[in-house]
C-alpha cells in the first residue's frame, strides 16, 4: 500500500491527470539547484558554439494502471547542464521534437527560487515554443554536442522515433558528443528502430535512473502507477551496460556517450560535459 497518492488534476478539456504527491514532490523537488558559475581558462571562442537539444512535446505518460502522469522534459536536468555549457563558452542552443511541437516541461518541478534557471528559460522560452522537427537536421557541422534531457516524457514517442534513431547513428558513427541523463538512455533506443541499422550502442555503459527506484515511486505518489515499461531494462535488453544501481549524482563517460544517473547528476554532468566539450574543440 502507498503512504500516499498522486494528486489528481482536471484540465479544461475535462482530461484527467495527476501530479506528484504534496509528499513526492518535498523529496524529489528543488526551489533552487546546486548551480554555482564556473570560470574557464580556455572557454570555447569558436563558430561551433550551438548545442543540438532534443526535447519531447508529449507530456503525457499513461501508466500501466490507465492513469496519465503529467510529465515532461525534467527542467533542472535540462536548464542546469545548459547553464554550464553556456559558461563554457557553447551560448545557443537549438530545439528539436519529433513532430516540432512545443517543448513540454515538467513545471510542477521548476526551481522557482532559482533566479539563474528562470532567467536562462526565461531567454529561451520563444525557442523551446517553436523548435524544428528532429528530421529537419541532416547534418551535425554546425554542433558541438547533442543534448538529450531526462524526464519520463522522453520515453513517451523518442524511443520510437525513426527520425531520432537516424539523427543517433549518424552520431554514432562520427563519435560526436552526445549527452544525456535519468531517463534520456531510453531514447537511445531510438536507433533500433532504423531499417538496416541495429541497435548503435551495444556494449556501451551508461548511468540511468534504476528501474528500482521507479518501481518505488507510486508507494510515495510520484508516480500514478507502475511504469508502462523499465528504461533500464529495455536498455539492457539490447546491450547497455547500466553502471549505477542507485541515484547518487554519477556521471559516466563511454566513447561519445556522456551520462547522468539522475536530477541529482545535472549539476555535475554540466560542469563534466561542459570540460569535455572544451577539450575536443581545443585547436
Amino acid at each position: 500500500m502507498g503512504i500516499c497518492h498522486a494528486k489528481e488534476i482536471t484540465d479544461n478539456n475535462g482530461d484527467v491527470y495527476y501530479n506528484p504527491s504534496s509528499f513526492a514532490m518535498k523529496m524529489a523537488c528543488s526551489a533552487k539547484t546546486k548551480y554555482s558559475k564556473e570560470k574557464y581558462e580556455q572557454a570555447y571562442s569558436g563558430d561551433n558554439s550551438t548545442i543540438l537539444v532534443v526535447c519531447t512535446d508529449n507530456g503525457r505518460m499513461e501508466m500501466k494502471n490507465g492513469k496519465v502522469f503529467n510529465t515532461g522534459n525534467h527542467p533542472i536536468e535540462m536548464l542546469l547542464p545548459m547553464l554550464h555549457l553556456r559558461d563554457a563558452g557553447f551560448t545557443n542552443f537549438e530545439f528539436v521534437t519529433e513532430t516540432g511541437g512545443a517543448v513540454v516541461l515538467e513545471m510542477w518541478a521548476f526551481p522557482d527560487k532559482d533566479d539563474n534557471v528562470k532567467e536562462l528559460h526565461q531567454k529561451w522560452k520563444t525557442a523551446m515554443d517553436n523548435p524544428k522537427k528532429i528530421s529537419d537536421i541532416s547534418s551535425l557541422e554546425n554542433y558541438s554536442a547533442i543534448f538529450i534531457p531526462g524526464g519520463h516524457g522522453c520515453m513517451i514517442n523518442l524511443p520510437k522515433s525513426n527520425a531520432l534513431g537516424t539523427l543517433l547513428h549518424m552520431a554514432h558513427d562520427q563519435k560526436f558528443p552526445t549527452i544525456t541523463l535519468c531517463h534520456g538512455p531510453a531514447t537511445l533506443l531510438s536507433t533500433a528502430e532504423v531499417e538496416g541499422k541495429g541497435f548503435a550502442y551495444e556494449g556501451y555503459e551508461t548511468t540511468c535512473f534504476t528501474d528500482k527506484t521507479d518501481a518505488m515511486t507510486p508507494s510515495v505518489g510520484y508516480l500514478p502507477g507502475h511504469m508502462p515499461w523499465k528504461c533500464q531494462e529495455a536498455i539492457e535488453k539490447l546491450g547497455m551496460k547500466v553502471q549505477n544501481k542507485s541515484e547518487k549524482g554519477a556521471v559516466h563517460q563511454y566513447e561519445e556517450l556522456i551520462t547522468g544517473d539522475s536530477p541529482n547528476a545535472a549539476d555535475n554532468l554540466g560542469r563534466f560535459a561542459a570540460n569535455i566539450l572544451i577539450g575536443l574543440n581545443k585547436e
